[in-house]
């Protein structure tokens, strides 16, 4: 299961970052397209965050949705799979835009 290393991940950033103080809650961006299990980051997050300045923290994920640029007719278009169609035309000639991210976007540390 690699969400556990991600986790772990995600909780060593937070310790960098959080100077010490104790992190009240964090929120985490995880794209649809991603290959990244957002309850499997939920279940690993109280295990990783065990003893740690994180330990109790509220963990918040946000999705992203999948979007994508058609090369055949110029259209944005939504994505639910990494090599989808464009709605527009059908072609699959499509870039992703977003989708993939996988980030910490916010901490929430005591004062």
């Amino acid at each position: 299961m690699h969400e556990m290393s991600i986790t772990q991940g995600i909780i060593t950033l937070c310790l960098e970052h959080c100077n010490g103080r104790r992190v009240t809650s964090l929120e985490v961006e995880i794209g649809e397209l991603s290959t990244v299990v957002p309850e499997a980051i939920e279940f690993c997050f109280e295990a990783c965050s065990r003893d740690t300045l994180l330990e109790g923290a509220q963990l918040v994920i946000i999705r992203t949705p999948g979007r994508g640029m058609c090369q055949e007719c110029g259209s944005e278009t939504p994505l639910t799979e990494l090599f989808g169609a464009c709605r527009h035309c059908g072609s699959g000639q499509v870039i992703i835009m977003a989708g993939e991210e996988m980030r910490v976007r916010e901490i929430e540390v005591e004062d």
